[in-house]
């Protein structure tokens, strides 16, 4: 077993230390205004501009970096060379990152996936995976936290409304598919020994804030697993759902386009906006109000919660 803190304890200590936020920089060509984008060769060239940019004007309000590799994969070669650099540039900051690349596949083939997202040109700290392939399809991430300290969040309940396709299914056994696999890595996180409200394992759940029913009983069902939350923000997800999430063990609450797109919706660049006169600076530094507003947020609604007050 690695004796250093394995990636999602330290995702653990960096929120308790910047709170949660997880800035997502599932940068789109189309979230950079047209003024800007037309300054660099290639979109991906843009992209990455406004990340290297973003990341150290952003990272004191953000406690990690979620990368979704589809949207460099949709610009190609160029996108790829792109989302390297940027997590180079994000595990720079002194913050984990998580790459957003939801594998699920077997034996060779996840083996292939693990060493691609755990090492060389693509290393993250943490990745996400999708389970619906069985938990097998874990194993070779499981190895790299157990040899490397690296970490994967498993999809269990998403943000999206088709969620209620798969995970919300009621098993003929009892309890629904989402509760299956919740327990099934429950016990695969047994290995690692007793996890709690103060200590998580290396493995953790994607769980999103756009359900209230039930987001108390899904918390306290995992007390030792840490929670990526998806959902807030532009998806509508609320901080008050957010903040039963993070009780327990905690998690990270990922916003993407309500950061990277804040600009659009930024009152004190309405006249540069209607000029076309926009600058990378202004774009930046509208994210980063976003960011530390959306922080503020989701720590005071996290406060409101624990002093018994509904957010």
């Amino acid at each position: 077993m690695n004796a250093k803190p394995h990636a999602m304890a330290r995702l653990q200590a960096s929120c308790a230390e910047r709170g949660p936020l997880c800035v997502g920089l599932d940068t789109d060509p189309s979230y950079i205004p047209p003024e800007i984008l037309k300054l660099y060769d290639s979109p991906a060239d843009a992209v990455l501009a406004y990340n290297l940019a973003l990341i150290p004007a952003i990272s004191s309000n953000a406690a990690c970096f979620k990368v979704q590799i589809a949207y460099y994969e949709a610009m190609g070669l160029a996108g790829l060379a792109a989302y390297s650099a940027t997590l180079r540039a994000a595990r720079s900051a002194g913050v984990p990152v998580i790459a957003d690349v939801k594998r699920g596949d077997i034996a060779d083939t996840a083996s292939a996936y693990a060493r691609a997202h755990f090492g060389g040109d693509f290393e993250a700290d943490i990745v996400t995976l999708n389970p619906y392939m069985g938990f097998d399809t874990l194993e070779p991430f499981l190895e790299y936290a157990q040899k490397a300290g690296k970490g994967a969040f498993i999809l269990l309940r998403t943000s999206n409304p088709g969620m209620r396709d798969i995970e919300s299914l009621e098993l003929a056994s009892g309890g629904r598919v989402l509760d299956r696999v919740g327990a099934g890595i429950a016990s695969i996180m047994g290995r690692f020994g007793n996890t709690g409200d103060s200590a998580c394992a290396p493995f953790g759940l994607v769980v999103g804030c756009t359900e209230e029913t039930d987001a108390r009983a899904i918390r306290d069902a995992y007390p030792g697993l840490f929670f990526l939350i998806p959902g807030y923000g532009a998806q509508g997800g609320a901080a008050r759902i957010a903040a039963t999430l993070l009780d327990r063990a905690g998690g990270t609450v990922n916003s993407s386009r309500g950061i990277l797109t804040a600009w659009k919706k930024d009152s004190s660049l309405e006249v540069r906006m209607r000029s076309g006169n926009l600058s990378m600076d202004d774009i930046v530094e509208s994210a980063a109000r976003a960011a530390f507003a959306s922080k503020a947020d989701l720590v005071g609604a996290a406060k409101l919660l624990k002093a018994g007050k509904q957010p």
